[in-house]
């Protein structure tokens, strides 16, 4: 059992910067060079300490801020806020397609992820009860007080904080409870070029007008709360309605009497950085040492995640034989990771793979099953299996096709990564699948295939690599084959 105080060594530390960030690159890996040696909190402190800024994608198109967003994500100056924005981005799921005619809202939205992401959970929920793209998407802006919309009060419970039901299966909320929330929101309009939500008043539902609907509460007699409920007009009716909401959620207790909304949260993050369906004993784990029930800190959440036994499980497990134990990169992941690590950057205004066919990056995404800023539903997009699928593999195996088959101005420079001078095949895979971080995660087999496609079934038993042509189609190729590997499908 290991501890932040567990030392680390120079696998340990691939995998950390692997699962927080994307590739990593060979810069990367320098730059980290240092917590080889150091233990597990010394390096999940070197990700929370990494630079933040705030992503201001701008445009009069959707189409202009996803490219914007695309092109800060290849450049990789923020990785760690990045890679958790991503979540987040999925968690608070918003389609931008909905909000066509709305681009300012998406770019606020995106402001508000990289704002909040680190920081405190509660202020984040609170945050986006007004985020005018959150708005428009589940209908706030036209909730009104003769008919409440309960699409977002839903959305609010079922996903952005308790869920539907606990972590042993029993119901977190009832129906009056969403009809209850719905009331809070009555009334809210958004004012997207002033980056403005404001309440009108006359839109909103009181006590007074709707006696019959009775008093403001939640949770009555259930959850922790008292008989009566909690109430959420204490500080009296209007604009603080859906703030007191945020807090009543928060302090939602499940059957076990923990804390709901941190208990979910955490089992989300465990899965999103280390693997699908952890164990309660672990979610508890990571919730007692970063005291995320009462801080409501997501870094300080995301650190006992960095340095749990979990965290390092995934590492430690063969991709073909405890897949329980790896998680699918998402497609984003497989497309930023892969260019950042073999040094390529889309080109054109359109952000073009320079090899194959030329398509643009939205294209090798939209075919692999993940347009970022266009989660399918609010529900997000299904993870692991989910990116798995005879056309979503395929596309991954044309993406690596074009990008290795690069031969423009951002052409692939495959001896950027393999010494030149190198001529036994075995080695040659080696500079290749270290490349790429994949180097203790392939199989014996998989080794053995590459070896023999290098010498075409020991025909040629050694390569040289000053003649263009071997390096034109065998490490061209070799590379390809590898980027479609089961193991760099895979974290």
């Amino acid at each position: 059992m290991g501890d932040q105080n567990t030392i680390i060594d120079e696998s340990d530390v691939r995998h950390i910067l692997k699962r927080t960030g994307f590739g990593p690159a060979a810069k990367d890996m320098k730059r980290a060079k240092k917590l080889i040696g150091a233990t597990r909190g010394a390096a999940a402190d070197y990700l929370l300490e990494q630079k933040r800024k705030v992503l201001k994608a701008k445009g009069k198109e959707l189409i202009d801020i996803h490219r914007k967003w695309v092109k800060h994500l290849t450049k990789g100056k923020t990785p760690f806020l990045d890679k958790t924005v991503l979540f987040f981005h999925d968690h608070f799921s918003v389609s931008a397609s909905v909000l066509e005619g709305y681009p300012e809202s998406i770019t606020f939205h995106l402001q508000l992820h990289y704002t909040h992401a680190l920081g405190n959970f509660k202020d984040y929920c609170k945050a986006i009860n007004t985020d005018l793209a959150m708005m428009i998407f589940l209908d706030t802006d036209s909730n009104q007080k003769a008919i409440p919309n309960e699409n977002y009060a839903r959305e609010l419970c079922e996903l952005f904080t308790i869920g539907v039901t606990d972590l042993n299966g029993v119901d977190n909320y009832l129906q009056e409870d969403i009809v209850q929330i719905a009331r809070a929101f009555t009334g809210w309009r958004v004012k997207e070029s002033e980056n403005l939500a404001f309440l009108k008043t006359s839109q909103h539902d009181t006590m007074a007008e709707f006696p019959s609907r009775g008093p403001k509460v939640l949770f009555d007699s259930a959850h922790g709360f008292p008989p009566g409920g909690a109430s959420f007009t204490t500080g009296g009716e209007g604009e603080n309605e859906i703030d007191e909401v945020i807090d009543i959620l928060f302090d939602h207790l499940d059957s076990d009497g923990m804390n709901t909304v941190a208990r979910r949260t955490a089992y989300r993050l465990i899965e999103f950085f280390c693997y699908a369906n952890p164990d309660k004993t672990i979610v508890d784990d990571v919730i007692a040492d970063s005291g995320f029930d009462t801080n409501w800190s997501i870094e300080q959440l995301i650190r006992s995640i960095l340095v749990h036994d979990a965290f390092f499980e995934t590492k430690a497990a063969a991709p073909h034989t405890a897949l329980t134990k790896k998680s699918v990169k998402w497609p984003i992941d497989y497309i930023v990771g892969t260019m950042r690590m073999l040094r390529m950057k889309p080109v054109g205004k359109e952000l073009e793979i320079p090899g194959g066919d030329f398509d643009p990056i939205t294209e090798h995404e939209i075919n692999m099953g993940q347009l970022i800023g266009e989660p399918p539903s609010v529900f997000g997009w299904d993870w692991e299996e989910g990116w798995i699928s005879s056309s979503t593999l395929l596309a991954r195996y044309t993406f690596a096709r074009d990008l290795v088959n690069a031969r423009t101005k951002a052409r692939f420079k495959p001896l950027k990564f393999v010494d030149k001078d190198l001529t036994d095949p075995g080695q040659i895979v080696d500079a290749i699948t270290t490349a790429l971080n994949i180097s203790d995660q392939l199989t014996a087999a998989e080794r053995t295939e590459l070896i023999e496609y290098l010498t075409d079934n020991g025909v040629s038993p050694t390569l040289n690599l000053d003649d263009e042509t071997t390096v034109n189609v065998k490490i061209h190729g070799a590379f390809g084959l590898a980027m479609q590997s089961a193991a760099f499908q895979v974290h």
